[in-house]
């Protein structure tokens, strides 16, 4: 027995084909969203063409595990649609081949492809995501290209800024040029005025050369030229003059230390292992923390230094996470050595010695309490600064955890998301599976950023805002999947019309019109009997309904539920006047059949609409007088 059957070959041939294409979609729209937040930081840099192909290499590796999970649901919403509309699906369930038996191939399919999305994040995407922080660090550190704006101040060189009236395209000529040069202070400012320029770049692109003609230059000689009324200055004309200012243009990369300490450069294996260093480092510290501002309060000299942690939790620890910890720990203790307080250790009688102090010793002494009071402040913030950024690193490792788990799993639930709804919808094509496809996977990103957002802030547990996207996502999946197999109609458009013309009582209206061809001409002595009858049983069964107010809808909505008299009522006057609309629909007579549209559709189970039960009855008494009138007013009764 064959493994891989035709059938199989078919839909995975279907689904392959159109992932391919949906997949590069997929990846040009996300590539899309990301280069826009550093369009600013790739554009009027002079970057070289391997840059730009490198940068976008990297972004495109980061963002596959992104792209695979829309890919495969628009690809499978697409082939289930179009299997559909060719009616290839109803040909298969006529077959008696089940939709699972369908999915087998995709299922194991994708399986395999959310394996390799998972394998994908774990060992290329660090190592891609650590080659495009690199490059986005080298590229903010990275000067801009000389493109001078006319009739502004251009501020792109360090320490100079520039003003061109006008410039020559052609030849790179620039004319009435204003120069601040800053190089050695505000205070030694150096104003050019030029009648034109020329700038140009050294061959090493390491230097600025300015070449100025036809000006003067301007220069402060007082080091307190802002606090002088007279200030001695240097001025001097020129015919030509040059000079060199320093501008690197050339693009090099950022030391690879700078980005190794982020959490979307590991592993999970290095993720597990630098969340437990971190929270036995920090719960360490917040211990040492706690004896310290005990120590403090009582004016006991503590000093807290990262050797007397555990010696085993700060070897182990890796160099990207303890070198900002650190950091933080000097900037703490330069901070508690500036702001130190001591007062005299000797116990004494602070009421006593407050009473016996006059009012200047009184002053003081509140205001050498305000001021310890507010050092002791200042330390807990730090020590709370230190703790909360703490707190922070490794939420924002527990999320790169969680992220490479669940954006894997995202594949198998998108396709049992869409590969029912391709079958229930049975549309093809890239316009209204596209569509839903789009919806989906944004009601899908949103969840899952916003929850990213609160569990990144602390709101809620990490493992909950990355896992939330997914609750929601799997009882649709599991929903659509149980529908489509069980042939539902869960998306036809007019179950739903007619169920919501039903709760708001929209009714529809008769249509009847002159047939071409009729058969049996209406026996119309029996008729008149029967619209007799018809206008007799609706005048009793209205008599018999309580007046319109408050307690006459009341006490029918009492016998509606406890009496069935006044339902069999409805259901006679009903069943007699669709009688008579069937039989009297084949008449030629054109007033008559204009007259039998005027009889309403009534309701016989809705007890909402008790004054319109009213106004049927004297429309059906009403329309049936006439069209008696209309019957004898022809002769029509022997």
């Amino acid at each position: 027995m064959r493994l891989i059957k035709r059938l199989d070959m078919f839909i995975l041939g279907n689904f392959l084909t159109l992932f391919a294409g949906t997949f590069c979609i997929s990846l040009f729209v996300v590539m899309m969203q990301f280069l826009w937040k550093y369009i600013n930081d790739l554009i009027g840099k002079g970057l070289s063409f391997d840059v730009y192909v490198e940068f976008f290499f990297y972004a495109a590796e980061t963002l596959v595990p992104l792209a695979l999970p829309l890919a495969i649901l628009l690809a499978s919403l697409i082939s289930f649609g179009n299997l559909g509309e060719r009616l290839e699906l109803l040909s298969i369930k006529a077959a008696g081949i089940s939709l699972i038996r369908t999915l087998r191939p995709l299922i194991i399919l994708v399986s395999l492809m959310s394996l390799g999305s998972f394998h994908f994040q774990n060992k290329i995407v660090p190592e891609a995501q650590q080659k495009l922080l690199q490059m986005i660090t080298s590229l903010k550190m990275k000067s801009p290209e000389l493109d001078i704006p006319e009739g502004v101040f251009y501020d792109g060189i360090e320490n100079i800024n520039l003003y061109v009236r006008h410039k020559n395209e052609d030849t790179g000529m620039l004319y009435d040029v204003i120069i601040y040069n800053m190089q050695d202070g505000m205070t030694r400012a150096h104003i050019i005025l030029a009648d034109s320029a020329r700038l140009e770049t050294t061959s090493d692109k390491m230097h600025l050369l300015l070449h100025m003609y036809q000006g003067e230059q301007f220069e402060n000689l007082s080091s307190n030229a802002l606090q002088t009324r007279n200030v001695p200055y240097r001025r001097e004309t020129f015919v030509e003059k040059h000079f060199i200012i320093d501008f690197d243009t050339n693009f090099n990369l950022a030391d690879q230390e700078d980005v190794a300490g982020s959490a979307r450069t590991k592993t999970m294996k290095q993720l597990t292992h630098d969340i437990d260093s971190m929270e036995n480092y920090y719960d360490s510290l917040s211990v040492t923390f706690y004896t310290s501002m005990q120590r403090y309060a009582l004016n006991i000299p503590h000093k807290t230094r990262i050797s007397d942690y555990d010696s085993l939790t700060v070897a182990n620890m890796a160099d990207s996470i303890k070198k900002p910890l650190v950091q933080e720990e000097e900037r703490y203790l330069a901070h508690k050595a500036k702001t130190a307080y001591t007062v005299p250790k000797s116990s004494v009688n602070v009421d006593s010695l407050y009473a016996q102090a006059n009012s200047q010793g009184k002053q003081r002494i509140v205001m050498d309490a305000l001021q310890k009071a507010g050092f002791q402040e200042m330390d807990a913030n730090s020590k709370a600064d230190a703790m909360e950024y703490g707190d922070k690193q490794i939420r924002l490792h527990e999320i790169q955890f969680w992220q490479k788990i669940t954006m894997s799993l995202a594949c198998l639930i998108f396709f049992f998301v869409g590969a029912p709804l391709g079958a229930i919808i049975r549309k093809g094509g890239l316009g209204f599976p596209v569509v839903v496809a789009v919806i989906i996977f944004i009601a899908y990103y949103m969840i899952d950023t916003g929850a990213m957002k609160v569990s990144r802030e602390g709101g809620m547990p990490v493992w909950l805002g990355m896992w939330l996207s997914t609750l929601v996502m799997a009882p649709l999946g599991i929903f659509f999947t149980v529908k489509s197999n069980n042939d539902s109609v869960v998306f036809n458009m007019d179950m739903y019309v007619s169920m919501w013309k039903k709760l708001l009582g929209i009714r529809p209206k008769r249509n009847i019109t002159r047939k071409e061809v009729i058969i049996h001409d209406p026996d119309y002595v029996e008729m008149d009997k029967t619209l007799e009858q018809l206008i007799t049983t609706s005048r009793e069964y209205l008599g018999s309904l309580p007046r319109s107010t408050f307690f006459g809808y009341m006490a029918y909505i009492v016998r509606y539920f406890f009496s069935k008299r006044e339902d069999m009522k409805a259901e006679g006057v009903m069943l007699i006047m669709e009688y008579v609309v069937e039989v009297l629909s084949n008449s030629k007579d054109r007033h008559v059949l204009r007259l039998l549209n005027g009889y309403p559709v009534m309701e016989t189970r809705d007890f909402r609409f008790y004054r319109r039960r009213r106004k049927d009855l004297r429309a059906v008494i009403k329309y049936s007088e006439q069209i008696k009138k209309e019957i004898e007013k022809y002769g029509t009764v022997q």
